[in-house]
């Protein structure tokens, strides 16, 4: 029976050193992504430590927008072209993901990430704003409006994270947390890995382009951000969302119908907890509605943003 044991790990280490041979892939430099993921816009501030990569663009009340796990500012590329006619609009790489990269104390708490933002737009010297998150950063934008009442003068959640989610975790997400195997997540993350999370956050897979996955491929291979993801995959993450109903702040919620990540229920739940919102659901829309579905989600958010 030992000897049994034995020949199974055997086969399962082997097997594992076969796919990192095969589909290991080297970190890249965030210098040589730069030449590709930055503009005449791109700005760096230095904030605990980091390099933060952020766009300031436009004029009028300022909005702040901020992505989701293992996404970038360029998720909100569409909103801000047109955003920006009209309004400030700051689109920022969070710590663990984009040009950013790592927290230096690899601390990827909730509580972390609102006193990161906090002490970027007290850098930028914004006293209160406009905020829209999706998914993480959804959870971080209600977050902060909790945290800090007066600095929110309205927000929008597209798809957001914060209720207890019963559902399985995305598989790449357990598969950072067991041992061993999670260094499949640090070295082995081919194309098709992309291609396939993609599929899952989408609704309309003919949206998927090749510069798309590309772009998710290429930011997640920046030195660091792989264990990055590990360590935040391995953070219990606890929300204060029994104080949702605490948030005055008027609310526009975006939902995709076809959200497998995070329940349409969710939209239904921060709809009734929060004192001024308003929501709506898009059929045929998966997880970032605002990427998969931007001219749709921009018609709605206008009339949000420039409501009196």
């Amino acid at each position: 029976m030992l000897r049994k044991i034995f020949y199974f790990l055997g086969a399962i280490l082997g097997l594992l050193l076969l796919v990192l041979f095969f589909y290991a892939k080297s970190d890249i430099d965030v210098e040589q992504l730069k030449l590709k993921y930055t503009n005449q816009e791109s700005e760096f501030v230095d904030i605990a430590g980091m390099q933060v990569h952020y766009r300031d663009e436009g004029a009028g009340e300022t909005l702040v927008l901020l992505h989701g796990t293992s996404s970038s500012l360029h998720t909100w590329e569409a909103w801000a072209q047109k955003l920006k006619k009209s309004f400030r609009v700051i689109r920022l790489d969070l710590p663990a993901f984009g040009l950013t990269g790592p927290h230096p104390q690899r601390d990827y708490t909730i509580q972390s990430y609102v006193a990161f933002v906090h002490s970027f737009l007290q850098k930028l010297n914004i006293e209160s704003c406009y905020m829209a998150g999706n998914s993480l950063g959804g959870l971080i934008t209600w977050e902060y409006a909790l945290a800090y009442p007066n600095q929110v003068k309205k927000m929008i959640l597209l798809d957001a994270a914060g209720y207890p989610n019963t559902r399985p975790r995305p598989w790449v997400f357990r598969l950072a947390n067991v041992p061993v195997l999670n260094q499949i997540v640090r070295y082995v993350t081919p194309k098709f890995f992309f291609k396939n999370n993609l599929a899952q956050v989408y609704a309309d897979d003919s949206q998927i382009t090749d510069d798309l996955i590309n772009r998710y491929f290429e930011l997640n291979l920046r030195t660091g951000n792989r264990q990055a993801f590990i360590d935040r995959a391995q953070i219990q993450q606890e929300s204060n969302w029994r104080k949702i109903k605490q948030i005055k702040a008027p609310t526009l919620i975006l939902w995709g119908k076809e959200d497998t990540w995070t329940p349409v229920s969710f939209a239904h739940r921060f709809k009734a907890d929060l004192a001024q919102a308003e929501l709506k659901i898009y059929d045929q829309v998966g997880h970032i509605p605002m990427e998969e579905q931007p001219e749709l989600t921009l018609k709605d958010a206008l009339v949000f943003l420039l409501k009196k």
